[in-house]
């Protein structure tokens, strides 16, 4: 079996404001933005001796990366290619919030060596950026999207978020049809979703907040996808479309099929089959470990063969190809058709799954069922 080339991923934990949807970890008080800068670099160091992987793929995502100057991210990308064995076209991927970005900011990106931007755009219209808690408008939106195609940037993808409380089915349309007409190479599309814990959640809770109803959602992604292959727009996995394969995210792409990657900086996941790890969700805790000159690690776990099977189920069905039959055959010393053979018939008959001697993979209308589904995968014995 072919290795892939792992994918690094560098998590700067540092925004503006929290948007209040946002679970992933992050602060604002970026008064240890020095000592964790100088930590991450010395954890990609610390890290590096006991790696032999090569990669072909550097994510750095957030938090908000683009409140970095582009002397610190060129930095971080040059340490990375100083410590591991990274291919000479490896995509290089910066997250960039549109209220943190000037011409020369990305212009000064491009020239450090990043080659693909993900741009949070959300939504063109104001009145959901202010419900979604961001910092930029959409004026300022189009504007770091012109100006990143000026600094030369090609590889653009554009991130929105559906399922506001206030949207309706012609609204969304309105900011696809925005989108494909600023020509990304790359459209993601989000549902929202509240996380325990978060400022939306516990309106919800409360009864302050009323979601969208879940037919309307429904909806919302049926179009989402019809929208965007009329446009050019070939869906891919189940959030996410682009104009060609080469324009797919390379990096993501990576997490849907069990390949190997390394995370660095607070709350980062890394991903050795089958080491998993996850570092300290604390920025403070894991500069006193690096600086200890310890690993900021704060959980390992080596999966089991069925942890294995389940993570290549959940993961697998996301995939618009689904699950490569023969491989997952090979990985496991398995018979697909033999362990999973009730459930997918039972499936075909309701039109959410189709199977052929290479593919099993869910329909469009399978998608809006895709972890209940993957939970009837998971329940069979194996």
């Amino acid at each position: 079996m072919k290795i892939e080339p792992a994918g690094l991923y560098i998590h700067i934990p540092f925004c503006i404001r929290k948007c209040p949807y946002c679970d992933f970890y992050s602060v604002t008080n970026d008064s240890l933005r020095q000592a964790f800068y100088e930590a991450l670099l010395r954890e990609m160091e610390m890290t590096a001796a006991d790696i032999s992987l090569c990669f072909d793929s550097l994510y750095i995502g957030g938090g908000t990366p683009s409140v970095f100057e582009a002397e610190e991210i060129g930095r971080i990308i040059a340490d990375a290619h100083k410590f591991f064995d990274i291919f000479p076209d490896t995509e290089i991927t910066l997250e960039v919030n549109p209220g943190t970005v000037t011409p020369e900011k990305l212009r000064g990106y491009r020239d450090a060596g990043v080659n693909r931007l993900n741009i949070g755009v959300q939504s063109f219209q104001d009145e959901n950026l202010k419900f979604l808690g961001r910092i930029h408008s959409s004026q300022e939106a189009y504007l770091a999207i012109q100006w990143a195609k000026k600094a030369g940037f090609e590889n653009i993808g554009l991130d929105f978020i559906y399922g506001i409380p206030s949207q309706t089915r012609q609204s969304w349309i309105s900011d696809l049809q925005h989108a494909v007409d600023l020509e990304p190479a790359h459209l993601s599309s989000y549902m929202l979703t509240y996380e325990k814990g978060t400022p939306l959640e516990k309106k919800c809770r409360e009864g302050l907040l009323i979601p969208l109803r879940d037919a309307a959602v429904a909806d919302m992604f049926l179009a989402t996808a019809e929208f965007a292959e009329r446009h050019g727009y070939a869906q891919y996995e189940i959030s996410n479309f682009a104009r060609s394969d080469s324009q797919r995210s390379r990096h993501n792409r990576k997490y849907w099929s069990d390949a190997a990657y390394l995370g660095f900086g607070p709350s980062a996941h890394s991903f050795i089959p089958p080491l998993r790890r996850r570092n300290y969700r604390s920025v403070e805790k894991y500069i006193r470990d690096i600086r200890a000159g310890c690993l900021p690690v704060e959980e390992k776990e080596i999966l089991s063969k069925e942890q294995s099977i389940i993570e290549s189920l959940y993961l697998g069905l996301r995939k618009c190809e689904g699950i490569d039959i023969d491989s997952f055959n090979q990985k496991f010393s398995a018979d697909f058709d033999e362990m999973f053979g009730k459930v997918i018939l039972s499936l075909t008959e309701k039109e959410l799954i189709l199977t052929d001697k290479k593919y099993c993979r869910l329909t469009r209308r399978g998608m809006l069922f895709s972890d209940s589904i993957a939970a009837m995968f998971i329940a069979q014995e194996f």
